[in-house]
């Protein structure tokens, strides 16, 4: 559809630019005759010519066009807001109009010099260039980030704000580009959508700086929120996909209630199958279906790149059989066995440099571990591992270890990725091997590892995927024993490995939601300034 559209548009603009042309006393058919047709226009209204050189500017030039073709319409003596912004949104309408409508005619320079622009229209003006210009940089260039959970920490730590260097791995061309200013998804103080559906380009992205590469801490459009539950505390932070697999949710009871604010505490139920949950949702209007390029924002670091074999044993990160780097300031679980006694966490990071979740935003999380020690001796606590040896040495510490899989028993086979109990038994601290998908390469596939493929095959790329009772695999329709990849997919991973939700939970990154690199900590905030932090660049 958005293929069509633009193809529409193109033909319109060049029709209209056709009866334009012939109007201003050009031959018509130089109009047809891409960029040779602005530089005519560019001569005829007396434009400087850098003008035209400027507009050769990969995506900041589109605008500069848009530009030269309204300063064209204004020596047809149309100058007001309404025929620009005619000319901005629909030209492939309004410059067939002013082409061959017998009402309009050209004026020439006379019409653009007798133009007197009132003072509101100034204010206007202003206002449009800068919302453009914002949005231009936003989206193509660099966009401020700020980070919402503890999933990377230390690494990054909650309420740091940050830069999001969108031309890294080249710029991404929006999919929905109609969207309400500075804002992703939704509207201010709302659950409604933020962007309109019925434009919608196909996947391109220019050529970058770099590729991404193994250790990058990347921002990326969640894979899982394509499709959400519209609810406050919902969306990505408790995926509809991830309902449908536990096929529980809120009782439909409660879910009046759960729309007036939050859903915190409501009973959830557990429904018989899928289809009996998904009626549930839609006839409570409550899923709300985004485009890759709308749906969350998730920053997480790339463990494994296209064509990588991915290992975890017993916690430990390998790539293509080999331990890989660990961050410096990566965080896993640790017990720490003590002498039942008060111990004061802030003392600990005053005396030892010891950062146990030392902000605002961890205060109960901090009372909890030392009321824990005080009762028990015991508690769970998440570090890096130059504090695990810091807290080793502090007096009444009898033992601490790092833990694996069994202080999360709770979890079972259809949290984590891909789904499947019968062919894979993977956890936080036990997973794979598997290989990240490669562009272009041919996979064998099979009821025992279509698991790992279904959702890139249908989800995104495209295809239909069925899979009948004898195991045969049929996609678009034809019986297949292969696939191919059509783009490159990452593994992207949290710093804090036991409280991160990422590739283990909902698996691969394709290509198409990589928005960019973080590169730098321009503010960092709790309860005041994180001094030690601004303008630190970001490992």
């Amino acid at each position: 559809m958005g293929t069509f559209l633009f193809v529409i548009g193109i033909i319109g603009w060049h029709i209209g630019m056709y009866g334009m042309f012939k109007k201003a006393g050009i031959e018509s058919w130089k109009a047809l005759i891409p960029f040779y047709n602005t530089w005519l226009i560019v001569e005829k209204c007396t434009i400087k010519k850098y003008w035209f050189w400027l507009q050769l500017i990969p995506i900041a030039g589109q605008f500069i066009t848009i530009w030269i073709t309204i300063i064209f319409t204004m020596h047809f003596n149309r100058a007001n807001i309404i025929h620009h912004s005619f000319a901005t949104f629909l030209p492939f309408v309004y410059f067939p109009y002013l082409g061959f409508s017998k009402n309009e005619k050209f004026y020439g320079k006379s019409a653009f010099d007798n133009y007197k622009k009132p003072a509101s229209r100034e204010w206007i003006d202003a206002a449009v260039f800068a919302i453009v210009a914002a949005t231009i940089i936003r989206t193509f260039v660099f966009e401020p980030y700020v980070i919402p959970t503890g999933s990377m920490e230390k690494t990054m730590q909650v309420n740091d704000f940050l830069f999001v260097n969108k031309m890294s791995y080249g710029q991404r061309i929006p999919k929905t580009p109609l969207s309400f200013p500075f804002v992703h998804n939704l509207l201010p103080m709302s659950q409604k959508a933020s962007y309109l559906k019925w434009i919608q380009l196909d996947y391109k992205r220019l050529p970058g700086f770099t590729t991404l590469k193994r250790n990058d801490v990347v921002v990326f459009n969640f894979p899982e929120g394509d499709t959400v539950i519209n609810l406050a505390d919902y969306g990505s932070a408790r995926p509809y996909y991830s309902a449908l697999r536990t096929l529980s949710f809120l009782n439909p009871d409660d879910i009046a209630i759960a729309k007036t604010g939050s859903v915190r505490g409501i009973n959830e139920v557990r429904y018989p199958d899928e289809a009996t949950l998904k009626n549930v949702l839609s006839d409570n209007d409550l899923i709300l279906v985004h485009p890759y390029d709308k749906a969350d924002n998730y920053i997480k670091r790339c463990v494994a790149v296209p064509g990588d074999k991915l290992q975890i044993i017993n916690g430990v990160l390998y790539i293509n059989n080999e331990k890989a780097v660990v961050p410096e300031n990566a965080q896993v679980t640790y017990q720490i066995t003590a002498e039942k006694k008060r111990y004061d966490l802030n003392d600990w990071q005053k005396e030892f440099d010891i950062n146990i979740r030392n902000d605002q935003n961890y205060k109960e999380q901090r009372a909890e571990i030392e009321d824990q020690l005080l009762n028990s001796g015991t508690a769970a606590v998440s570090l890096t591992k130059s504090d695990s040896a810091k807290i080793s040495r502090i007096p009444g510490i009898i033992s601490i270890k790092q833990v694996y899989d069994s202080f999360m028993p709770y979890l079972g086979q259809h949290i984590f990725f891909p789904f499947d109990s019968t062919n894979f038994h993977n956890s936080l601290d036990n997973f794979g091997p598997i290989t990240i998908p490669k562009k272009g390469i041919t996979v064998n596939i099979n009821t025992k590892n279509i698991s790992l493929y279904k959702r890139i095959i249908e989800g995104y790329e495209s295809h239909s995927l069925e899979i009948r009772n004898d195991g045969t695999i049929i996609i678009d329709g034809k019986p297949t024993s292969t696939y191919t990849f059509k783009y490159d997919y990452y593994w992207m991973m949290g710093d804090n490995r036991h409280n991160s939700q990422d590739s283990r939970f909902w698996g691969f990154v394709p290509e198409t939601h990589i928005v960019g690199k973080a590169t730098l900590i321009w503010f960092s905030w709790d309860a005041g300034p994180r001094w030690n932090r601004i303008f630190k660049k970001i490992k």
